[in-house]
């Protein structure tokens, strides 16, 4: 009972940690993450000990009461923060670990009807931006960002960021763990496509002044030609 009354407390204190807008500890009851977390908690612990309709009916509960749907079997570890939450989904089988902050629509889902592992595992100090979905049964490494509406279908190693449909990684960096700002900071993510459009430009810009050299060449190799013409007087 000591460490469920610990768990409550930390998930408090994770949400005035990483949401500014919360103002008290008194305020974190009002949030669906801290709800939602508590009754997966409890559903968790029914699950497993094999009362699974006991702990499907309580995660169902939460589900309607906060928005975010978690299935009981799911394993979720310490300070994890769902913040806004409406829309979240998390598969049976999915791992979350220590330190996770997911947005609004995020899917952690399978990508068919085969048994056994088939949700993701999600390391620690992840960020997963708001509408992304991590669909299979593969493991997103440790401080990892996922950025918004980015659609993960392989398995992504750890300081990684990614983006895109399918997602991609499009920055690798070597860090033990981020700072609060630094996993908050949504904004200073590459853009693949524009990176693509800068080596495209220079590519082109190359391949013109390519072109305006061998035009130059050809000018004098025919002023050349034109003048050795006019000295044999053809």
């Amino acid at each position: 009972m000591f460490r469920f009354f610990k768990m409550i407390k930390e998930e408090m204190d994770v949400i005035m940690e990483k949401d500014p807008a919360c103002k008290s500890r008194l305020e974190t009851l009002l949030y669906p993450s801290l709800w939602a977390i508590i009754y997966h908690r409890i559903a968790h612990w029914f699950y497993n000990r094999r009362m699974y309709f006991i702990a499907r009916w309580i995660s169902q509960r939460a589900r309607h009461k906060t928005g975010i749907e978690i299935h009981p079997g799911a394993k979720i570890g310490r300070r994890v923060f769902i913040d806004h939450g409406m829309g979240v989904v998390i598969g049976e089988t999915a791992e979350i670990g220590d330190d996770v902050l997911i947005y609004q629509g995020v899917t952690l889902g399978g990508t068919g009807k085969e048994k056994g592992k088939r949700h993701p595992t999600i390391g620690n100090n992840v960020l997963i931006g708001a509408g992304a979905k991590v669909l299979g049964p593969f493991k997103v490494g440790d401080n990892t960002k996922i950025g918004a509406n980015a659609v993960v279908l392989r398995e992504v190693e750890d300081n990684s960021t990614v983006v895109g449909v399918p997602g991609r990684v499009v920055r690798k960096e070597k860090k033990e763990k981020p700072t609060v700002e630094e996993q908050l900071d949504q904004i200073r993510f590459p853009d693949p496509l524009a990176m693509q459009i800068c080596r495209l430009e220079a590519k082109i810009e190359a391949l013109e002044k390519k072109l305006a050299e061998y035009e130059r060449r050809l000018k004098e190799y025919e002023a050349l030609q034109h003048s050795d013409n006019d000295k044999r007087g053809v």
